[in-house]
């Protein structure tokens, strides 16, 4: 096999792996998106039963094996907080979901192109890539 097909294979085996860890961690930015979807949704619930209080329910927030009585007002407005950084976060890793999609496409675009470029040589030299015939 000649020195440059060892090369493009070995360019192409780089590119996979590197395609690999890129879908790797594309999937992990594509589950941190999932828990806060399901964190923007508990703590919509809650705004939603909050709505529903009137000045004389008292509220309680469990810290630790304790519930400890809470202001009405402080409480929806941790709630209202919790939900703007919830939306930034989720703008912040939609943006990186594109990011990775993009980069994943361009490698999937670079390993086409070395699979293109080492068949055009095995075609062009198939005694590179064919055994040899032994006369007997």
């Amino acid at each position: 096999m000649s020195s440059a097909l060892l090369q493009l294979q070995d360019k192409l085996q780089l590119a996979s792996s590197e395609y690999q860890k890129l879908q790797n961690d594309l999937t992990a930015i594509i589950d941190a998106r999932q828990r806060l979807g399901a964190q923007q949704q508990e703590n919509e619930l809650v705004k939603k039963e909050f709505q529903q209080l009137t000045p004389n329910n008292t509220v309680y927030k469990l810290i630790g094996p304790v519930l400890v009585q809470q202001d009405q007002a402080e409480a929806k407005s941790n709630v209202d907080k919790r939900l703007e950084f919830i939306q930034s976060e989720v703008k912040r890793v939609e943006k990186q979901i594109e990011d990775g999609n993009a980069k994943l496409e361009k490698k999937k675009l670079e390993i086409v192109e070395i699979q293109t470029e080492i068949q055009q040589k095995s075609q062009a030299n198939p005694a590179a890539t064919a055994p040899a015939a032994i006369s007997a």
